[in-house]
C-alpha cells in the first residue's frame, strides 16, 4: 500500500492508499447512503411500538431527545473525519487517539453490530417479500422467508462487490419509494385525525407529548432513548465511505450531519402522526398493543389507507416501502463493514485477505463477500435456533450502537486536545458537543446494560440463560447477545494480539510526530 499525499485526499495527513475508487461519491449520494443506511421505513415500524410501551405519550420527545447524542455524535465524525479520512473511521481515529487496543474493539463493535442487523434486515426482506404477493401464511412460515432472506443477502453483496456507484445509485430509487410513502402515510393519518375520519381510540396531537419531564422514570427514559438511537444509527456511512468520495475531508462529515437533520424531521413527523391515528392503547391498532410492537406499519396501514382499491394500493406501497428499505439498508450495512475490515487488515490488525481490493471493480473482494458470508451464518443459526433470539440479538444492538458511538464521541476532544483552545469552534465543535454525545450514550449504555441484565414478566428480554455454576444468575438475552458480543471481542482482540503483534505495538499506523498532532488546523482558506 501506498501513501495519498495530504493535498489529494483534503487531509492534514498523509493517508494510506488501499485501492478504492476515489471521488466515486458527491455530497447527495453520500447523503442518500447515509438516509438508506439508516432505513427510517423499516427502523421506525420495528421501533415505534416499542418506544410507546417504555414511555406512552411522550414517544415524539423521545425522537427529539435521541437526536441530540446522535446530532453531536455526527459532529465528532465530521471533525475527526477532516483530519484523516480512512475508511476505518472509529477504528483508526480510537486506536490513533487511545490505543491500538481501544481501536480494535471500536472496529469490532463497528462489524458485530451490522453482522448482527443484517439478520433481522434479511428476516424483514423475506416475510415482507411474500406480503407484497398476499401470502401471509407464507410470510409467517420460517423456511421459504428464510431462503429469500438468504436470497436478499447473496444479490446485495454483489451490487456491493461491483461497484460503489452501482449502489449509491440502488439507493436513489430505494430512498426515494421510502421518503414519499412514509409523508404520504403522516399527512392521510393526521388528516383524518382532524376530519374526525380516524378510530374512537385516536388523539389529536398535542404539546405536551414534547415535555420530557412527562416520562415516568429514568429507565424508561434510557431504554425509550436507546431504542429511539438504533433508528438514527446508520449515518456514519457516508463517513465509511469517505475514500470514495469527493473531497473526503469534508463532504462525508456534511452528509452525516445532514442526514441526521433529516431523519429528525420524519422520525418526529411519522411518529406523531402514528400516535396520533392509531392511540397508545394495549389493544387493537394501539401502538402500546405488544401483538404490534415489531411493525407497527402493518397493522396501520389498512387502518390509514383503508380498504378501497385505492387504498389496498396504498397498503401495498406501504409494504413495498418497508420492504425497500431493508434492501436499502442491507445494501448500505455491508458497505461499512468491508470497508472497516478493509482499513482494520491494511493496518494488520486483521488478516491480510481482508485487505485485498478487486482491481476491476475498486471495491474490498475478501471483506465484502466475508462480510455477506458472516451474516448468512448468523441468520440461519439464530432462525434455526429461535426467532425469541432473534429478536433479543435485535433489540442489543442499541449496547453496541452506544458502544462505539460514544467512543468516537470521546475520541474527538482528546484527538484535538492540544487545539481545543485555539478558537471558541474549536472549543465547542471538537470538544464540547462531541464529550455531550459521548457521556449520553455512556448513561444510556449503563442504565440499559442494567435493565437488560433482568429477567421475568417485566423484563425486556424474551429469552434468558442461567449460569450452570454458582450463583446461577439469570441473565436476559438481550444483555447475553450485547455484551456477550462485546466479550467474545475482547477473546477475539486478544488471539490477534498473540498472532499479530506488531500492530498492537504501534507499529503499522502512519507515525504522527507529537509536532503534528499539536499543530494540526485545518487551514482556514479550505474551510466554508
Amino acid at each position: 500500500m501506498t501513501s495519498v499525499p495530504a493535498d489529494q485526499t483534503g487531509s492534514g495527513f498523509d493517508i494510506l492508499e488501499k485501492g478504492l475508487k476515489q471521488g466515486a461519491l458527491g455530497l447527495l449520494s453520500s447523503t442518500v447512503i447515509a438516509l438508506a443506511s439508516v432505513a427510517p421505513a423499516y427502523s421506525l415500524a420495528a421501533t415505534i411500538g416499542f418506544v410507546v410501551i417504555s414511555v406512552g405519550l411522550q414517544a415524539p420527545v423521545i425522537m427529539v431527545l435521541a437526536f441530540i447524542p446522535m446530532y453531536c455524535v455526527a459532529v465528532g465524525y465530521r471533525e475527526l473525519n477532516e483530519a484523516e479520512p480512512d475508511a476505518g473511521t472509529t477504528f483508526t481515529w480510537a486506536a490513533r487517539t487511545f490505543g491500538p487496543r481501544t481501536g480494535w474493539m471500536g472496529g469490532w463493535a463497528i462489524v458485530a453490530a451490522d453482522v448482527v442487523v443484517m439478520a433481522n434486515l434479511a428476516a424483514i426482506a423475506g416475510s415482507y417479500f411474500f406480503l407484497l404477493f398476499n401470502a401471509p401464511g407464507v410470510a409467517a412460515s420460517t423456511f421459504w422467508p428464510t431462503v429469500v432472506g438468504v436470497g436478499w443477502i447473496v444479490l446485495m453483496t454483489w451490487i456491493c462487490y461491483i461497484g460503489i456507484e452501482i449502489s449509491a445509485r440502488v439507493q436513489y430509487a430505494l430512498l426515494g419509494i421510502e421518503l414519499s410513502v412514509l409523508a404520504l402515510f403522516s399527512v392521510i393519518a393526521l388528516v383524518r385525525v382532524y376530519t374526525g375520519h380516524a378510530p374512537a381510540t385516536s388523539l389529536h396531537p398535542s404539546l405536551t407529548w414534547f415535555n420530557p419531564f412527562g416520562i415516568p422514570s429514568f429507565g424508561a427514559l434510557a431504554t425509550g432513548t436507546l431504542l429511539a438511537v438504533f433508528i438514527y444509527w446508520g449515518f456514519d456511512t457516508a463517513v465509511s465511505v469517505n475514500e470514495e468520495t469527493k473531497d473526503a475531508r469534508k463532504t462525508p462529515g456534511r452528509a452525516a450531519v445532514t442526514a441526521t437533520l433529516v431523519l429528525l424531521v420524519v422520525y418526529v413527523l411519522v411518529t406523531t402522526a402514528a400516535q396520533a391515528f392509531g392511540g397508545i392503547g394495549s389493544k387493537g391498532i394501539g401502538l402500546a398493543n405488544p401483538g404490534n410492537a415489531d411493525d407497527v406499519f402493518s397493522v396501520l396501514g389498512t387502518a390509514v389507507f383503508g380498504r378501497s382499491p385505492v387504498g389496498s394500493f396504498a397498503v401495498h406501497l406501504l409494504i413495498l416501502m418497508v420492504l425497500s428499505s431493508a434492501a436499502a439498508s442491507t445494501l448500505t450495512t455491508i458497505l461499512p463493514t468491508a470497508r472497516t475490515t478493509l482499513s482494520m487488515a491494511v493496518h494488520k490488525a486483521i488478516p491480510a485477505k481482508f485487505a485485498r481490493v478487486s482491481e476491476r471493480h475498486m471495491t474490498p473482494t475478501w471483506s465484502t463477500v466475508g462480510m455477506g458470508l458472516a451474516s448468512i451464518v448468523f441468520y440461519v443459526a439464530l432462525t434455526l435456533i429461535s426467532g425469541n433470539v432473534l429478536a433479543d440479538s435485535i433489540a442489543s444492538l442499541g449496547l453496541l450502537i452506544a458502544f462505539y458511538y460514544g467512543m468516537t464521541g470521546f475520541t474527538a476532544p482528546v484527538f484535538y486536545r492540544h487545539t481545543l483552545t485555539k478558537s471558541v469552534r474549536h472549543f465547542f465543535m471538537r470538544g464540547v458537543i462531541p464529550t455531550v454525545g459521548g457521556l449520553l450514550l455512556l448513561a444510556a449504555f449503563l442504565q440499559a446494560a442494567h435493565d437488560y441484565w433482568l429477567v421475568g414478566p417485566n423484563a425486556d428480554s424474551t429469552t434468558s440463560w442461567t449460569m450452570p455454576f454458582p450463583p446461577h444468575w439469570a441473565i436476559g438475552g438481550i444483555f447475553l447477545t450485547g455484551i456477550g458480543a462485546l466479550v467474545l471481542g475482547v477473546v477475539l482482540m486478544i488471539v490477534t494480539w498473540v498472532a499479530m503483534p506488531p500492530y498492537f505495538r504501534g507499529e503499522t499506523l502512519p507515525k504522527r510526530t507529537a509536532e503534528q498532532m499539536a499543530d494540526y488546523v485545518v487551514p482556514e482558506e479550505l474551510r466554508e
